[in-house]
């Protein structure tokens, strides 16, 4: 079941890459007390995450952080090597801190889960943002195909801020 405006977010741990090595982090490290912007994509590195949906939250990084937002993060069902790479690929530096899903496990908890086998990416993340208080989702935009990236863009969550 996708989780809703109102519940809180699962226990989950992510993989995050650091300067050395990965650190791991949990749900309760991201989000307890503070308020984040998360979004999710299916992919690094693919056409409308890198080019589309992750440019917007550079672009507004600032507007977003003005209006009382402490973390900026994105999620991919992606190896933290292949966050790290695409964190330098982006030259995001620390404005957006890169999660990574490795096995899909908080998709899956957040019933966020997409089977993108057909086109070969196997299990993946749905593309979404969310805007999360103290763990408690707050705005949730979900986008209804992988290729479009509107209704979980920077812009459309920080006109619900």
């Amino acid at each position: 079941m996708t989780i809703s405006i109102g519940e809180r977010l699962p226990n989950a741990s992510f993989r995050v890459p650091a300067e050395e090595g990965t650190t791991v982090v949990s749900t309760d490290d991201v989000f307890s007390g503070k308020r984040v912007v998360l979004f999710a994509v299916p992919g690094a590195f693919t056409p409308t995450c890198s080019m589309n949906h992750l440019p917007g939250f550079l672009e507004h990084n600032d507007a977003l952080r003005a209006k009382g937002v402490d973390t900026i993060a994105v999620v991919a069902v992606n190896d933290v090597h292949v966050m790290k790479a695409w964190r330098k690929a982006t030259e995001a530096g620390d404005r957006i801190l890169f999660l990574s899903d490795g096995n899909g496990e908080f998709a899956k908890a957040v019933g966020l889960d997409a089977d993108l086998s057909a086109g070969g990416l196997g299990l993946r993340s749905k593309r979404y943002s969310m805007l999360v208080e103290d763990g408690v989702v707050r705005q949730l935009n979900i986008e209804p195909g992988p290729g479009q990236a509107d209704a979980s863009s920077a812009e459309t969550i920080l006109g619900q801020i």
